[in-house]
């Protein structure tokens, strides 16, 4: 019987360790693209020779103000696009063709996006934090493309480093937010004030074009993001809160749009951006026409312009957080806001991630050819979730308890039409 025993340990052993050296090891970069393979692949399909540029590089090569459709002869951009500040002609949208031939031009760098809560509906942005012509570490440099691809984040996830080659692409900007894109003409004679609308703009890039353009390195790995932890008092030492309708402004802008940010110390106030004014939310209906709604997002009936709810943090520094009405978590209240109103909001304190934009979309003011008052609350982040729906952008928790943190709520039509009711009866 012993040395039955003794065999039977010893087989067990043996098929352990074969069924561990079945086990496939986990893949790195090294695996998926040794440095002497991917240039070999990129000499085979550029043999005129290529470039990776820097993101912020790339902008100042291929993004100029104008674009080439300015003075295209049959139509230009959108009406109220350009804006003219003494020596400075400046657009809100504008778009630059990339060249098809010649040496391979390419951008690389990690998603910093996810589409899975809703707010970055066939689009993603990519972080880079290494300079790619020495191997230094950089302050994070980001840019957004537009992609005709649904579920992108199912194929391009979180933390996943991607290298695009650019040529026959264009770089545009869609509200002032640069953004890698094709050219498209819109003439939707349907849209809210189309007349101001019709004209070139930034386009999704179709899907397989995309694809054919775009290697995959290594896997996911969203640790290696890099976020901006920032109180509000600064990151409005990083960024201008105003900053001036003139080139050197808008160029800064631009080269921070896309930044990964973490805004700690704040609150929601539950108050919203009324077209430049700060109003209150209210208990209401997000399905009705002009809500005020206490929710991240109530509905633009399919206008589609981004909603705002501004935070702050225990002084007077505000910011927008941005939200899709086509957002999973639209119709849910915002942080300590519901059925009794938006009361409870100064409670609720913690954090908001998320993309960092200034979307502007109408240079018209007052006098025609100036740019539109700005009032300060441009500014926005975009969360890309929030807790049980996409990433957990926000984290909020109730007096700073975090034992006690915000469990969202979704907005109840049932439970809003017996409060209206109760309130018509008395």
């Amino acid at each position: 019987m012993k040395t039955k025993n003794i065999s039977y340990i010893v087989l067990c052993t043996l098929v352990l360790g074969l069924m561990a050296s079945c086990e496939p090891k986990a893949l790195q970069e090294s695996d998926v693209f040794s440095s002497n393979e991917l240039d070999q692949a990129l000499q085979a399909e550029n043999p005129e020779g290529w470039e990776v540029y820097n993101l912020n590089d790339f902008l100042d090569a291929f993004m100029t103000e104008s674009g080439n459709f300015a003075d295209d002869s049959l139509a230009s951009y959108r009406t109220r696009s350009m804006y003219v500040n003494g020596t400075d002609t400046l657009y809100l949208y504008a778009m630059d063709t990339i060249p098809v031939n010649g040496k391979g031009i390419y951008i690389r760098g990690r998603v910093t996006t996810d589409d899975f809560g809703g707010n970055f509906y066939k689009s993603l942005v990519i972080q880079q934090v290494i300079d790619w012509k020495t191997g230094a570490e950089i302050d994070q440099q980001n840019l957004r493309i537009s992609v005709d691809l649904g579920s992108v984040g199912g194929l391009y996830q979180v933390g996943q480093e991607i290298l695009v080659r650019c040529n026959g692409l264009a770089i545009g900007r869609y509200a002032n937010q640069p953004q890698l894109c094709v050219p498209t003409y819109n003439n939707n004679i349907y849209a809210l004030s189309a007349g101001e609308k019709v004209g070139w703009n930034p386009g999704r890039i179709p899907s397989a074009r995309f694809r054919a353009a775009t290697r995959m390195i290594g896997h996911p790995d969203a640790s290696l993001l890099v976020y901006d932890e920032v109180t509000l008092a600064d990151l409005y030492t990083k960024i201008k809160r105003l900053p001036e309708p003139k080139a050197d402004d808008m160029d800064a802008v631009r080269k921070m749009d896309g930044r990964l940010v973490r805004i700690v110390g704040v609150h929601f106030t539950g108050e919203y951006n009324d077209q430049g004014d700060i109003a209150k939310c209210e208990y209401d209906d997000p399905e009705r026409k002009d809500s005020k709604a206490n929710v991240f997002a109530p509905t633009t009936n399919n206008v589609g312009y981004p909603q705002n709810r501004f935070i702050q943090d225990q002084g007077s520094n505000k910011i927008c957080v941005s939200n899709s009405e086509y957002a999973k978590f639209a119709y849910y209240f915002l942080p300590g806001a519901g059925p009794d109103g938006i009361g409870g909001c100064v409670n609720f304190e913690g954090s908001v991630t998320g993309i960092l934009g200034w979307y502007v979309d109408n240079a018209i003011g007052t006098k025609a050819g100036t740019l539109k008052n700005l009032t300060g609350y441009e500014w926005s982040v975009t969360p890309r979730g929030i807790p049980g729906i996409g990433l957990p952008d926000i984290q909020m928790f109730y007096q700073g308890d975090t034992e006690n943190p915000w469990v969202p709520k979704e907005f109840d039509p049932k439970e809003y039409k017996e409060k209206q009711a109760e309130q018509n009866a008395q």
